[in-house]
């Protein structure tokens, strides 16, 4: 959804506005408001972050997040993962994790809600692989597809149960298949 403004804003004077709920991006001098998650949405989020973590959170390679603010060249986004290699986590001089997230994830993971853009959702992908990062993911609950994008290859779809689905290098110990992560929308066996 865009969000009316009458005249064009400025990337410094979007981020002086106070964050809303939902989040809000800033794409192209406009202004995008994310559909607040679901239940299937908010799932498949919480069970990633949960498994990425449990693996390279232990082995310092790379730390996920949650709908994390990252600015960087001419955008403001929040992806509904962002994951960073540990080497380049933002610090602050006391070794603390920053607030401020200025640049693009090593990985990034949009799962997309009912009517939202896929088009949209797969520009910020393309943007952030665009600027550096390693590979992102587009996971769509509703047709039961994960899209997987590198800057080094066209885009690959996934439709079996079976199939495991590629991490960045700095993940390869997170074993997914298309069939684990649309398992957990299953309550009952």
């Amino acid at each position: 959804m865009t969000q009316a403004i009458s005249k064009p804003i400025t990337l410094e004077e979007f981020l002086q506005q106070p964050e809303t709920q939902p989040a809000q991006e800033y794409i192209e001098e406009k202004i995008y408001t994310k559909p607040m998650p679901q239940g299937q949405h908010s799932t498949i989020q919480g069970e990633l972050v949960t498994i990425i973590n449990s693996v390279t959170k232990k082995s310092k390679s790379a730390w996920a997040f949650p709908e994390l603010r990252c600015t960087f060249t001419d955008k403001s986004i929040v992806p509904d993962v962002a994951v960073f290699e540990w080497k380049n986590l933002p610090v602050n001089d006391d070794a603390t994790i920053s607030n401020q997230f200025l640049l693009p994830p090593d990985w990034i993971i949009e799962i997309l809600s009912p009517n939202q853009s896929q088009s949209l959702v797969t520009k910020k992908i393309v943007h952030c692989l665009t600027n550096g990062t390693q590979m992102g993911w587009l996971i769509d609950p509703n047709q039961k597809l994960i899209f997987t994008y590198t800057s080094n290859s066209h885009p690959l779809y996934f439709e079996l149960e079976s199939e495991v689905i590629p991490v960045p290098d700095f993940a390869t110990d997170v074993k997914l298949t298309l069939g684990d992560i649309f398992g957990w929308l299953k309550v009952k066996p």
